[in-house]
């Protein structure tokens, strides 16, 4: 094993290498990730195309989901392929340099015309069909995006659309780190589906519904469902319907309101069940079968949205097994360490245990987890004193104690996750993230006994009397009694 080589700590800058990547230009620089165009220094054979790294911004006081979904993006987009995602090349580690190198897609997203909303027909539709034709593509590869809206929507100059931004995405044989870290609903707030309010993510259909609501937007000029900033906000999706897009823009046709509103009904198995079926209608126009949506000119009366909001009260969505195939389940492995105030010997027997058990259960999935405590009441500092996230630290801390074991069990991805969970109580964070996930197995470490510790009890203690499935507790040598 050799030494990883040190982490960056200042800024990026124009001319750099790393990694055998040469920084040329700074494109962006946004809230959450910098883009940079880049080249190799000594370019491959066959990689004829433009590249961009997108790196990104850590300055402290982050949104936790923001460095997850970055992971996320990271574990993501080497399993998709095709025309309608940019080419994966590299990504960088986090204890050196986060960031993903991909084909740099020369071409403006469609956010520009949303200024100039409402658009022509024509193209409201055309655009419409190869966003379709795209979530078919990346429905088939077991993907649901979770956040499509015009900002992450490209398009080559052949017209092909290319779908960027995977932070937020659901894969059906990769893990949702978001699901099992954040108990919010995750999206952009006009274009969440209700599914996803009510925390459904493995919904292809979901895509169905907020591309409905972009279709809507450039049509009429308007969005749907507003601009929500509150989860109660966002759940009047369940039972407040849109104005009928003909009641703002008369010249619409009955058949593009019967479209649009098709993807925007409540419940996802009275939606288009597939982009393809979507696609179709939208090249197809009269073919399309109206129903009373096509001439709907207002809202529906307030018995009729009260009976809706009394349903969706009361009401669960039913899940899909899955966005393609049905996912066979395997055991998951929960190791839990105290990266932080574990002593190095304990650390490193609780390592050597884990390996033991991941070499007896090849198709188990081992998810490495931390608990970066924070106060009860009042504000933690979320840098340290030269400026670096905790968060950030405890994450590259907790991927160090776990690299030796994966050069020797070479875990390909998915099957290894690494998890920060901020909470007062490391206890009951970690039961809660057990019971959440589905957790099979727990290993953790526990510190020599001490009469206090006996006393006031341990975070080991309580996992184990609590959790639901076989903990195993890894002892370091006994310490004198205090």
């Amino acid at each position: 094993m050799t030494d990883s080589p040190p982490p960056i700590t200042t800024p990026l800058q124009p001319g750099q290498i790393l990694d055998g990547f040469i920084l040329e230009e700074r494109l962006h620089q946004g809230g959450m990730a910098n883009l940079w165009r880049v080249r190799r220094e000594t370019p491959l054979p066959g990689e004829d195309f433009a590249l961009m790294m997108k790196v990104p911004r850590i300055k402290g006081g982050e949104d936790p989901a923001s460095i997850v979904g970055f992971e996320v993006e990271q574990m993501i987009m080497p399993a998709l392929k095709g025309p309608h995602v940019p080419r994966f090349v590299a990504r960088g580690d986090w204890r050196r340099q986060a960031y993903i190198v991909m084909e740099h897609i020369q071409a403006d997203s469609l956010r520009p015309r949303l200024d100039h909303a409402p658009l022509p027909l024509v193209e409201v539709v055309e655009i419409g069909i190869h966003v379709a034709h795209a979530l078919t593509d990346l429905h088939r590869q077991h993907l649901v995006h979770l956040d499509i809206k015009p900002s992450n929507i490209l398009r080559r100059a052949d017209g092909t659309v290319v779908l960027v931004d995977f932070g937020l995405s659901r894969h059906d044989f990769l893990p949702d780190l978001l699901e099992e870290e954040f108990s919010l609903p995750m999206g952009t707030g006009p274009y969440m589906s209700p599914e996803q309010v009510q925390f459904i993510r493995n919904d292809p259909r979901s895509d169905l519904f907020a591309l409905g609501v972009m279709l809507y937007h450039l049509a009429t000029g308007e969005r749907p469902f507003g601009q929500p900033t509150s989860v109660r906000q966002l759940r009047r999706r369940l039972y407040v319907e849109p104005i009928p897009p003909r009641a703002i823009r008369p010249e619409l046709p009955p058949w593009f309101q019967e479209i649009v509103l098709h993807c925007l009904e409540v419940r996802a198995e009275r939606r288009y069940q597939s982009a393809s079926q979507l696609a179709l209608d939208l090249q197809r126009p009269d073919a399309v079968a109206l129903t009373a949506r096509a001439h709907k000119l207002e809202r529906s009366g307030l018995v009729r949205r009260f009976k809706r909001w009394f349903l969706a009260m009361g009401e669960e969505p039913q899940a899909p097994s899955s966005a393609g195939a049905q996912v066979a389940r395997s055991p998951i492995i929960m190791a839990a360490v105290d990266v932080t105030h574990g002593r190095p010997v304990l650390l490193e027997e609780l390592r050597e245990v884990v390996r033991r058990l991941m070499q007896t259960e090849p198709g188990a999935r081992l998810a490495c987890v931390s608990v970066m405590k924070t106060a009860r009441i009042g504000m933690d500092e979320l840098t340290d004193a030269q400026g670096r996230s905790h968060h950030v630290q405890q994450l590259i801390a907790l991927k160090n104690w776990a690299h030796p074991m994966t050069l020797d069990l070479a875990l390909e991805d998915g099957r290894l996750t690494f998890h920060v969970l901020e909470a007062p109580d490391a206890a009951d964070a970690l039961i809660e993230f057990a019971a959440k996930t589905g957790v099979d197995h727990v290993v953790m470490g526990a510190r020599a006994t001490s009469t206090l510790r006996r006393y006031l009890g341990s975070v080991s203690a309580q996992v184990v009397t609590q959790c639901a499935c076989t903990v195993t507790v890894v002892r370091e040598p006994a310490l004198p009694e205090e």
